[in-house]
């Protein structure tokens, strides 16, 4: 079980009256946005924020602007001849049946299908798998427009109550609400102002995690702060629900709670930014039994993988912790000794990074990353290694499973093969294809290599490098370079059907593993942390020189392009250096690192970045590499396309609108600078089938015309 959590000046009132200028690129006249005179003095320095206003939600002067700019980006994506052909391609390549991983619950199987274009996944029920399904929830039913989606579930362990949150325009606040599975009918229970939670139940009801209401007509901006965990019984109000836990003395930190599959233990943890977390326990099985501390620190991430009986009949807790275990390390703990000096190493830290364990009848089902692909094996509960899960090529896999059941499931997938849901029959030792994709995508026409870059302080690092065989390495490849290299989580190989039109066309897909992910542990972590933050986009840099010196590419027919925190990589990396790419698209990109922690979650996101208030040493770092502070008037910047959504409230749009309309005025090139703002979408999650693929088409569509390859 897996916790989830998350990632001085006077303002001056502008006027509704936007005008116009004329750029370098003589085709398009941009909006030219009144500044305000707003600066802020950090530490002695005074830094300048004419955009300040933008960060006001819904305004008709930033209402005003965003129609502008939407309606020049449609405009000049429409020139491109290419555009709607890539539409056609990209839905041609979605129409595939696709299924998630099942799951189990009183002798039932759930699990999701997509038929092929539908907006979102259904949840289907069935008694046995060789019978056909039945339709559990579709959240398609939900909105007319596919904007809303199913964003968490859970199943009592009676099998007789489905608890499902759902989601507005890809908004990270959730609304709760309870179905009867046998019956079908929609319960009156009904939970709001959810966020970064759980569903977890427990006999006639469930913990889950919220904040209090926001303020009116700041609900997508406001600071997330006093996150609670709070007990839901069927059939009651909202008002009824019992707090189980909080912190008041601490504001920002968020809380979560889990139940273990036996529903004897409740599990706390609280989280003060996106790495580290505290392990609290509590019997259920014992009335007012008191809240106990199994790690009490933030500088570790430590989460529950099973509980079972030892040869002497004790309980204990198995445990996936990095502390003291940088690659991570599975450890027996003893609920009446609990703390971390009395925990005892069952499956020691290794060389590679232990990702994830899964108790699968008895055994645990071991999965490593090594070198950011995946090897999984088989434990016995004395730290035996019993065998291997013998995997198709080099990939990723996920495991569903529970501890008393004779099977399970594992999905495989990797750059060139769509996903593929097998079920392993414990007692034979034997797998089995259960779910398998008929996609119009043929693997055996393209490969992927992983090669090895050295950064700028001589660090090697993997890359992934996927293309259509035949390709030719003499420099003229049109090439997409992606990254991330943040917050421990890492870049692992999946198969991407817009990335796979791109590659249809030519293309070649290179993902560079960065420091600052997870793919080899904590240590690889830090190293892209805080002040060591500039060595991820040296990092990115170097994988951009790499395939230049070795002849996949050249820097005109060069691109770049990352998400959330991989906006700020593009961005960073397009700043410090605008004559290495052709093209650069962030998407809803961290883009103003002096502000970020201001708004939502973005305070949680400081153990990574560090903040512009916390020492001068640590806003004179960001300062240096902030995207948004280091657009320099009169440069020649790469043709770049912003994206993001007016409804994320993970990144807030701001960050890009800023970001847009300072590159505007500062670009004395002749490549466009646009800005795509999504509408009735968030940061990612959830966003419908049918946005999903117009958006990349619009993206693949700007960046093949200004790589030459239409």
């Amino acid at each position: 079980m897996r916790f989830s959590f998350i990632f001085g000046g006077v303002f001056i009132l502008l006027t509704a009256t936007l005008t116009a200028t004329l750029t370098a690129n003589e085709s398009i006249r941009y909006p030219e946005p009144q500044e305000c005179d707003q600066t802020d003095n950090y530490f002695g320095t005074e830094v300048a924020d004419p955009y300040r206003w933008m960060e006001e939600e819904k305004t008709p002067e930033l209402q005003q602007w965003i129609e502008e700019e939407n309606a020049i980006t449609q405009k000049e994506l429409a020139k491109i001849s290419l555009r709607d052909q890539l539409k056609k391609e990209i839905t041609d390549r979605f129409n595939y049946a696709k299924y998630s991983l099942p799951f189990k619950k009183n002798d039932r199987y759930f699990y999701f299908k997509n038929d092929g274009l539908q907006n979102q996944a259904v949840l289907y029920q069935t008694n046995s798998l060789t019978e056909s399904p039945t339709v559990l929830l579709d959240p398609n039913l939900l909105s007319e427009d596919g904007t809303v989606s199913l964003s968490a579930l859970s199943i009592s362990k009676d099998g007789k109550y489905l608890a499902y949150a759902i989601s507005q325009s890809g908004s990270d606040w959730k609304e709760v609400f309870v179905l009867d599975i046998e019956t079908g009918e929609k319960l009156n229970d009904h939970l709001k102002w959810v966020k970064f939670s759980d569903l977890s139940w427990q006999k006639n009801g469930f913990y889950y995690s919220r904040y209090d209401e926001p303020p009116q007509g700041k609900e997508f901006s406001s600071k997330n702060e006093f996150h609670k965990v709070y007990y839901h019984q069927v059939g009651t109000a909202q008002e009824e629900d019992v707090l189980i836990f909080e912190n008041q003395e601490e504001p920002l930190r968020n809380c979560a709670a889990e139940v273990d599959e036996d529903e004897n233990w409740l599990f706390l943890a609280e989280t003060e930014s996106t790495y580290g977390n505290t392990l609290l326990f509590k019997d259920l099985r014992i009335e007012g039994a008191p809240i106990q501390t199994a790690f009490p620190n933030f500088d570790a991430e430590t989460s529950v993988v099973t509980i079972r009986k030892n040869q002497e009949g004790k309980e204990r807790f198995y445990l996936l912790t990095d502390f003291q275990a940088p690659n991570r390390r599975l450890v027996e703990v003893d609920p009446e000794n609990p703390l971390p000096e009395h925990w005892v190493d069952l499956i020691p830290e290794g060389e590679s990074l232990l990702e994830n364990a899964v108790d699968v009848n008895g055994r645990l089902l071991v999965r490593y990353l090594k070198d950011a692909a995946s090897e999984c094996d088989f434990f016995d509960f004395q730290g035996n290694k019993i065998g291997e899960l013998e995997l198709p090529t080099l990939g990723v896999c996920g495991i569903s499973g529970q501890k008393d059941d004779p099977e399970f499931f594992y999905s495989f997938t990797s750059f060139v093969y769509p996903t593929v849901i097998y079920r392993y029959d414990l007692s034979t030792g034997n797998s089995s294809v259960l779910f398998e994709t008929t996609s119009n995508f043929n693997p055996e026409n393209y490969q992927t290599d992983r090669v090895w870059y050295a950064s700028k302080d001589g660090t090697r690092a993997p890359m992934f490098l996927t293309y259509k065989k035949g390709m030719k390495q003499d420099g003229t490849n049109p090439t997409l370079l992606y990254g991330y290299g943040g917050f421990n989580i890492s870049m692992t190989p999946s198969f991407s059907p817009t990335r796979s039109v791109f590659l249809d066309h030519g293309g070649l897909l290179a993902v560079a593993i960065l420091r600052g992910g997870g793919e080899y542990g904590e240590n690889w972590h830090k190293a892209g942390t805080k002040c060591q933050k500039q060595n991820v986009f040296d990092d990115f840099i170097a994988a951009a020189e790499f395939l230049i010196q070795e002849k996949y590419t050249q820097s005109n027919k060069l691109a770049i392009n990352g998400g959330s925190n991989g906006g700020l990589l593009v961005g960073a990396a397009m700043t410090q250096r605008p004559d290495l790419f052709q093209v650069a698209v962030p998407a809803v990109g961290v883009l103003d690192m002096l502000r970020y922690h201001k708004f939502t979650i973005g305070w949680a996101w400081a153990t990574d970045y560090g903040t512009s208030e916390e020492s001068q040493e640590m806003f004179e770092y960001l300062y240096r590499y902030s995207p948004l502070h280091n657009i320099r008037k009169g440069t020649d910047y790469p043709a770049t396309l912003i994206m993001t959504s007016d409804h994320d409230d993970r990144v807030v749009p701001a960050h890009s609108f800023k970001f847009a309309a300072t590159l505007q005025k500062a670009n004395s090139g002749k490549n466009p600078t646009l800005i795509r703002i999504e509408t009735k979408a968030g940061h990612g999650s959830g966003k419908p089938l049918s946005k999903t693929i117009e958006e990349a088409a619009d993206m693949y569509a700007f960046i093949l015309y200004h790589l030459g390859g239409l």
